[in-house]
Order: structure tokens, then C-alpha cells, then sequence
């Protein structure tokens, strides 16, 4: 019986090494918050969660992984765009082991931001213990693989990191706290201060090929358009220049740590841009709606507040630019991993 068990274990990491050789990158690792969380927050004791319908109804089998969105996320789409799996797994799904995660693995938390006071608000998880998990990942992979390929793993995996959201408008413009220590300009230098430690850190860890993702047209969620009453309906200007400074400020950062860190490339994954697009033309893109999400009313609805009772959630998401009153529908992601595909297939082949 050993014997058999010995042969599959060799036989499965001989495919492991084969879908690498195979794949442009060997792995898409991912760290951030709800927009590429693929389900981490289903294993943690917090409100922000959405394991739950209508959420993952279009996900292939229709089941609610803990994606905040219809279906799939921008790291699944990249992750097969590079010839791995369709999916990318959440570290702290036990339906998953080191075999999965050697192909790629999800560290992101919904409702976390760089600033360890934003994990804070919903109870999530920090960055820096999403640092914590990525270690742990390696002595597997290590144990899993041998020392070597899981080197080459690390070194030629593919990271993917979207954050930042939730530091402004879950934090600072809802909570007093950073508002007294910090002028908005301070706190985006802030937040560029904690996001250069984080990605030294992975630098320090081995990785080399990052792609950083800065945030949305925040004032354009629905979200925010919907409690904007000094103009009921519309775009908060203040929010999307603020995000539009932090991610001038975050492009930076990228090509300053390029300059210094010997054999790091940090792509500039600005998704601002096309989703921008797609909110001011919808329907040169074939939706009908952007000003709300498909899911309840569209206007505040996320997370338990999108559930399966609510009367009002559209038949059809693929006509919404938004899922529920902050997340972007599947179609909508498929989108941005498009337009984000080809800088990054152009960097990292």
C-alpha cells in the first residue's frame, strides 16, 4: 500500500512540474481585499462575508465560494488567461491542500486594507498576517516539492495584489480615528509608507514578478452615489480624485522599488482607467446599467444585505457594470483581467 501512495505522490508532482513548464508563470499567488478574495473570509469569525446566494450564481456549479461578486474574480481570469487553473484557491479553504496551492493560492481578506486599523473594523485579516500565512505556504511548498522547485515557484510565480479601498472609504471617511492624526494627503503618504514595507517584504521573500493594483473610481460605487446628498445619484468627484492621487502616488512608489531592488518588477495594474470607461460608456460595452449593482435595490446592498430574500435582484447581471453596491459583476471583471492581461503578458511571459 506504501508503495501505491508513493507512486501517486510522485505522480502528481510530476504533473505539478509539467503544468509549470507548461503555464507562462508556475503560480498566481494573490494578496488584497474583496476584490480578488476568493473565499478566505468564510473560515474567519466576521460579518463581512457572502458564502451565501445569490452570490456565486453564475460561478461554474452556481455555489457561493465567498467571491464578492456573481461569479468569478480578476485572479481566476488571470490565472487561466497564464494556462493554470480556472480558479485560484483560498489559503484557508481545507477543501484544498498544498497540491492546489501549488498552482495558486488566494491570501486576500474582504474588508482589510494596508492600514492594520481597517482589518480592525470588520475583524479580517491584516496584511501583515496575510505575510504570515505566505510563509507558512512556502515551508509547504518546500516540504511538498523540495527546496528547488518550490525556489522556482516563488521566484517565477505571478503576484497579484489589489488593496487600498477600504482604507479610505471603511476607515477614514467613516471612522473619526486616522481623521484626527492625518490630512487626507498625510494618510495617502501613509498608506504609501505600509504598502512600500509590504512589498519589500515579498521582495525579501522571494518574489520578483508583482502586479499592483491601486483603487477603483471610489465616488462611483453605487455605494457612494447613493448616500452622495449633495448630488443625489452622482459620482462623488472628491472620493475619485483622491483615488486617482493615491494611485499617481502608488505608481510612484512601483517605480522607485524597481530602481532599487535588484530583479523586481512591480507592474503598474491600474484598473482605474477601464473601469472608469465602463461606468461613463456602459452600453459601448453592451450593459445597461452602471449607476447601481444587480443585486436587491443596487444602491446599498452588499454582503448580507444581497441575500437570497431580496425581491428586487435583476435576472441578468452581465447588463450590470456592478454586482451588488460596491463589487463589479463577473462580466465586468472579465473586462478589467482583459485590459490588465495585456500589461502584464507584455512584462511577464
Amino acid at each position: 500500500m506504501d508503495h501505491i501512495f508513493t507512486l501517486w505522490l510522485f505522480l502528481v508532482q510530476i504533473l505539478i512540474v509539467f503544468q509549470m513548464c507548461e503555464a507562462q508563470v508556475p503560480a498566481v499567488i494573490v494578496f488584497g481585499d474583496s476584490s480578488v478574495d476568493t473565499g478566505n473570509n468564510n473560515f474567519i469569525p466576521t460579518i463581512a462575508k457572502c458564502n451565501f446566494k445569490p452570490y456565486g450564481r453564475d460561478f461554474p456549479g452556481g455555489s457561493a465560494t465567498g467571491r464578492f461578486c456573481n461569479g468569478r474574480l480578476p485572479p481566476d481570469f488571470i490565472s487561466e488567461a497564464y494556462g493554470l487553473p480556472p480558479t485560484v484557491p483560498a489559503y484557508l479553504d481545507p477543501m484544498y491542500s498544498i497540491s492546489d496551492f501549488a498552482t495558486g493560492v488566494c491570501f486576500a481578506s474582504a474588508a482589510t486594507g494596508y492600514d492594520n486599523a481597517t482589518a480592525d473594523v470588520l475583524k479580517v485579516i491584516p496584511l501583515w498576517k496575510q505575510v504570515e500565512y505566505y510563509k507558512e505556504y512556502q515551508e509547504k511548498l518546500r516540504s511538498y516539492l523540495g527546496e528547488e522547485k518550490a525556489n522556482e515557484i516563488v521566484r517565477e510565480a505571478l503576484y497579484l495584489i489589489s488593496i487600498g479601498t477600504n482604507d479610505f472609504l471603511e476607515n477614514y471617511y467613516t471612522l473619526p480615528g486616522r481623521r484626527h492624526h492625518f490630512t487626507i494627503g498625510q494618510y495617502q503618504d501613509f498608506l504609501i509608507g505600509l504598502a512600500s514595507d509590504f512589498l519589500e517584504q515579498l521582495y525579501a521573500l522571494g518574489a520578483r514578478k508583482i502586479s499592483l493594483t491601486g483603487v477603483p473610481p471610489m465616488g462611483c460605487l453605487p455605494t457612494e452615489r447613493a448616500t452622495n446628498f449633495k448630488d443625489p445619484g452622482n459620482c462623488v468627484k472628491k472620493y475619485n480624485d483622491i483615488g486617482l492621487e493615491f494611485n499617481r502616488k502608488l505608481k510612484a512608489l512601483a517605480t522607485k522599488l524597481n530602481n532599487q531592488l535588484n530583479g523586481l518588477k512591480i507592474v503598474n495594474a491600474d484598473a482605474n482607467p477601464i473601469l472608469s470607461q465602463l461606468i461613463a460608456e456602459p452600453s459601448r460595452y453592451g450593459f445597461e446599467v452602471a449607476e447601481v449593482g444587480c443585486c436587491g435595490t443596487g444602491t446599498i446592498e452588499m454582503g448580507i444585505l444581497c441575500n437570497q430574500h431580496n425581491p428586487f435582484t435583476c435576472p441578468d447581471a452581465d447588463k450590470y457594470v456592478f454586482w451588488d453596491a460596491i463589487h463589479p459583476s463577473q462580466r465586468t471583471n472579465q473586462i478589467i483581467s482583459d485590459y490588465l492581461l495585456k500589461s502584464l503578458k507584455a512584462n511577464f511571459k
